[in-house]
Parts: structure tokens; C-alpha cells; sequence
């Protein structure tokens, strides 16, 4: 079964640290229809009170704009490509390893492994960055 390789926008924003911050981002984008498959949500430690939350995917006008009201947006410096395919022993250490011989650095990865299935988020710096992972890993998963 073949692997799924592709760039993918990342929304990222400030939420309150407490009972409810994050509730109610997602409730908000839930009104708008979204289907968010993926989330990551943290503290941010150099801001008290505050934390930070990523998530994908934001589809269409009305969600895009809900996310912007919600205080969310993709970043310039957050480049983000998204792995899918069947899970097997050794793939996260083959995608890193085909990405240091091609001299590409991961910035950051998120992945899971729900049953048989594999989703891997991987962030770089620069959009050529993350253009450059997307040929190689899709070479690499053949």
C-alpha cells in the first residue's frame, strides 16, 4: 500500500492556560464545520498564563475565518508535511534517515500509529525545505 506525502498548512495560535482554553478553540472550529485531525496544545512556559495550540486541517472561508477570529493563523516560518500510509517497524527511523542523507533538518514530528495506519507531521523551516522532503520521502516510501 502506498504512502500519501504532502504539504500541509499548519494553524497555530495563543490560547488561555486554563480549565476551557483550548475547549473552546476547538468547539469554535467544530461551529464551523472543521474536521481537525490533528492537534498538539502546550503550555507555553516563558508566558504564564498562556499556551500554544497547532492544528490541522482548516478547510474553505467559513472555517478560515473562524480560526482567524479564534486568534489562529499559518505561519511563515512553520512549514509542515504529512505522511500517511501503512504503519511498519522502522519508518520513522527510514523517513529521518532518508531526509539527513538528503542534508534536510526536521524541525519538529508528530506521529501516530492507530492500528495498522501511520500519520507522521514533520515541520521544517523553509517552504523549499519542506518541497525538498516531500520528493524525497515520497522516494524514500516507494
Amino acid at each position: 500500500m502506498a504512502y500519501t506525502v504532502k504539504k500541509v498548512d499548519v494553524w497555530a495560535g495563543e490560547i488561555a492556560d486554563r480549565p476551557g482554553g483550548l475547549a473552546s478553540t476547538l468547539a469554535a472550529m467544530n461551529k464551523a464545520g472543521a474536521n481537525i485531525e490533528f492537534v498538539v496544545a502546550r503550555r507555553a512556559p516563558d508566558k504564564p498564563g498562556t499556551g500554544v495550540v497547532f492544528l490541522t486541517p482548516i478547510k474553505g472561508a467559513k472555517q478560515k475565518s473562524i480560526a482567524q477570529q479564534s486568534g489562529l493563523a499559518t505561519s511563515d516560518g512553520l512549514h509542515s508535511v504529512r505522511v500517511e500510509g501503512p504503519d511498519r517497524a522502522g519508518l520513522g527511523a527510514k523517513m529521518t534517515d532518508a531526509l539527513a542523507e538528503a542534508g534536510i533538518n526536521v524541525r519538529g514530528i508528530s506521529a501516530a500509529a492507530p492500528g495498522r495506519r501511520a500519520v507522521s507531521y514533520l515541520a521544517f523551516d523553509s517552504a523549499a525545505d519542506s518541497d525538498a522532503a516531500v520528493k524525497v520521502l515520497k522516494k524514500a516510501l516507494k
